[in-house]
């Protein structure tokens, strides 16, 4: 015993010793310090395969403060976002290893309809890589969706098996969004809070740009309203609920964000149809006739927004109007730029598209000289195709386009079906602030598409994770009810 307790011993201190020697000779020699990190990087290896929800919990709680790799280093050829995307492909290749060893896996989750039709978006996805007039470009965004869902959905969906880490998933994203606000906040004030253009920059390097930052927002104000009104009956986790919701709803006004408001007013219109139980049927028939009405009156539609030439403005209410301004407002008109590239880029590739992920390289020949904008690019290396629907058309023709609304689809079948079938108040409030908050992002995703980045990834997979694991377990409940003893 006393002999296997000095081999430990001996081997402990080999270690430590040859650890700070490389150490040492990596500051002096190459003067760096790189090998300092191995330790931390041991550590995480040994928590992701010991305890993968601690180092979910980690991602989810850095993914407001993540940076792109691009702002530490300016010369490499892509990009990612740190230290989350490292992460979360650390993750996967656990989850992978694990499920090979082991096995198994949760059958009703990996069975779902949800998941069925993200199996279904992601088989498209790589057909279309490989078919892809980039295939490096396609296949490094299928990689990043696969990390993306890997965590944020199938992991997370682990970590809900426990009563309140479905709350705990919200805080964990919201209280480090406290310190993006507070950035924001101390900049913005430099160049005066009200100030529309600063809200454009202060959110950097944190996140892209405002829209981005106030698609966020938005998609976390339903779960601080379901915390403040109905899930917490203690005081002081009520009261910090609504000083939350309150800080959050002053930088979602000052994030100067027309999607993201257009976004919520929309939500609270799904929340009043879900409360009115309006059937689906005269829902559908007024769609249709609103449809019906544009294309019959869409001439006199479009010379009616042509009058209005309100822009971008310090206003709020001169902002919000501006949203249909699409004669002179540079926004809006790049916007349409862009899908009008989307489609001309769809029309020639109708069935397999560009490539995922290659809009941005291929989009400049298709603009025509009346829609560019002063924000357009000779090169046509702007950006992406500001849609979360069009740039899947262009990019994986009709079927990239068509598996991604069969998801959005699914995921509000189910939260409607589960919500009408739960009777426990907790969790019909928090399928509901899922559902909402998934909305914004749905409406939002007409104007702009983020799903590429952990920002909104975070929210939007494990959002969609807490509704299909609510259902999974409701259906449970239901049948063990109707089934006692069984």
């Amino acid at each position: 015993m006393l002999k296997k307790a000095a081999i430990r011993l001996a081997l402990f201190y080999s270690i430590s010793i040859a650890f700070i020697l490389l150490n040492l000779y990596f500051v002096v020699k190459k003067e760096s310090l790189i090998i300092g990190a191995l330790p931390f990087v041991l550590a995480l290896i040994l928590l992701a395969i010991y305890s993968f929800d601690k180092i979910l919990y980690l991602i989810v709680f850095f993914t407001p403060l993540s940076i792109p790799l691009s702002e530490v280093m300016y010369s490499l050829g892509f990009d990612m976002y740190l230290p989350t995307e490292p992460l979360l492909f650390g993750l996967l290749v656990v989850f992978l290893l694990k499920v090979l060893a082991e096995r198994k896996f949760n059958k009703e989750l990996l069975l779902h309809p949800v998941s069925q039709v993200i199996y279904l978006n992601l088989f498209w996805i790589l057909v279309t890589s490989i078919t892809s007039t980039m295939p490096v470009v396609s296949f490094k965004l299928l990689l990043t969706r696969i990390w993306f869902i890997v965590g944020f959905y199938f992991l997370a969906m682990k970590i809900f098996e426990k009563e309140q880490n479905f709350e705990k998933y919200v805080w964990l994203y919201v209280l480090p969004l406290y310190i993006v606000v507070a950035y924001a906040w101390s900049r913005h004030l430099g160049y005066g809070l009200w100030n529309r253009e600063a809200a454009h920059y202060v959110v950097n390097p944190f996140y892209k740009d405002h829209t981005s930052y106030g698609a966020a927002l938005a998609m976390f104000i339903p779960f601080l309203l379901g915390f403040s009104l109905h899930i917490y009956k203690n005081h002081k986790l009520k009261f910090f609920s609504i000083v939350t919701l309150a800080m959050l709803l002053m930088a979602f006004v000052l994030s100067y964000s027309r999607a993201a408001w257009l976004s919520t007013f929309i939500a609270a219109g799904v929340w009043l149809i879900i409360k009115l139980r309006i059937k689906f049927k005269p829902l559908l028939i007024t769609f249709i006739s609103v449809i019906a009405f544009f294309f019959a009156f869409q001439t006199q539609i479009l010379m009616f927004l042509e009058r209005n030439s309100d822009e971008s403005s310090t206003n709020i209410m001169t902002h919000i109007s501006s949203m249909s301004n699409i004669t002179t407002d540079a926004s809006n008109l790049e916007r349409i730029n862009r899908w009008s590239c989307a489609i001309k880029m769809f029309e020639e590739k109708s069935i397999f598209g560009y490539g995922p992920g290659t809009y941005m390289f291929k989009y400049g020949p298709y603009q025509i000289t009346e829609e560019r904008t002063i924000i357009s690019t000779n090169a046509g290396d702007g950006g992406n195709a500001h849609s979360e629907y069009l740039g899947p058309l262009s990019e994986s023709g009709v079927l990239g386009l068509l598996t991604f609304m069969l998801i959005l689809g699914m995921v509000i079948y189910t939260a409607v079906k589960t919500y009408t079938r739960l009777e426990d108040k907790r969790l019909k409030t928090i399928i509901l602030c899922a559902l909402l908050g998934l909305i914004t992002y749905y409406v939002h995703g007409f104007l702009n598409n983020f799903l590429d980045t952990d920002k909104i990834s975070a929210p939007f997979w494990g959002f969609t994770a807490m509704i299909v694991f609510i259902d999974i377990q409701s259906r449970k409940a239901l049948k063990e009810k109707e089934n006692p003893g069984q």
